[in-house]
């Protein structure tokens, strides 16, 4: 089988780079190897062995992973709020907090961030309710937000993919209020671009929290994170109420997962950069309240 690499944009260096996918071997037997369907069933449609993951995660046997994950993949610890020895698990170290000064951002009303470190992917204008992610097929916000979609057709859309080595708190982009946060139970597929390329409807399909935040110059907004394979869960921390740009609302526990942002037709225009990328397949590394768009009105 030939391997298609993952291609990423560094936007501080402007430079691309091919994606280092931890378990790459086994997400390509999973999905892509058609002697594995039973083993996909039982590893991405049942919750069983994430759950073990993340309680084995949440243990004090798990901290002996901390340093080799750091230096495996090459993570800032400059930037965290606590020494390394003061983590008191693998999820407690996963989910760290970073000092403030770590993530500036622009505080300007027309001004949306992006809500999490990650690989961004955008789509300035959905064909009514449809998006591509790369390497995938064409998958739907009306099965993404049952219930929430019809005033987000022909809308606006960006993914941003967390990979083990991004800091794993995520923030609101704009400020408003929360006016609709809906759970839906589902499958812990990967997220990763193999998985998408593969068939699964992953935002569809997968475990997610639908957020709806109402803006005074923007519209509504829908926040959805995506639950996957080895994330222990999602935690909102912000589930109510009025919320500030870059407040935290989350956070996930081990995995790599996702976050997308869908704004209401005509309401923004995504950063050049990151639409230029995307119309030639190419998702852009990003971090959390850097610019992700501007708003029209």
């Amino acid at each position: 089988m030939m391997r298609d690499p993952i291609l990423v944009v560094d936007r501080d260096t402007g430079e691309t780079f091919e994606e280092v996918v931890l378990g790459e071997k086994w997400i390509r037997w999973a999905y892509q190897d058609s002697s594995a369907s039973l083993l996909e069933h039982v590893l991405f449609r049942s919750s069983l062995i994430s759950k073990g993951f993340g309680q084995w995660y949440d243990s004090r046997w798990s901290r002996s992973k901390i340093q080799a994950v750091i230096e495996e993949l090459s993570i800032d610890m400059s930037e965290a709020q606590r020494a390394v020895s003061d983590y008191t698990s693998f999820n407690d170290f996963f989910a760290r907090h970073l000092k403030p000064e770590a993530r500036p951002y622009d505080a300007a009303a027309d001004a949306v961030v992006s809500p999490a470190d990650g690989r961004v992917l955008v789509f300035p204008e959905l064909d009514r309710d449809v998006f591509i992610p790369v390497k995938g097929y064409p998958m739907s916000i009306a099965s993404m937000l049952p219930g929430q979609y019809d005033r987000f057709l022909g809308g606006a859309l960006a993914i941003v993919r967390l990979c083990p080595a991004d800091y794993h708190r995520y923030h609101f982009p704009a400020s408003g209020r929360i006016t609709e946060s809906r759970d839906i139970p589902g499958a812990l597929h990967s997220v990763n671009p193999i998985a998408l390329g593969s068939g699964p409807d992953v935002f569809g399909e997968n475990k997610r929290c639908n957020t709806l935040i109402e803006t005074p110059n923007l519209g509504t907004y829908c926040f959805s994170e995506i639950g996957a394979f080895g994330v222990g869960s999602i935690v909102n921390t912000k589930t109510s109420g009025t919320v500030a740009k870059m407040e935290e609302k989350g956070f996930f526990k081990f995995g790599g997962s996702t976050v997308v942002v869908v704004f209401e037709p005509g309401q923004i225009a995504f950063s050049e950069d990151l639409v230029a990328n995307s119309a030639q397949g190419r998702e852009t590394l990003v971090k959390v309240g850097q610019p992700l768009a501007t708003v029209l009105a």
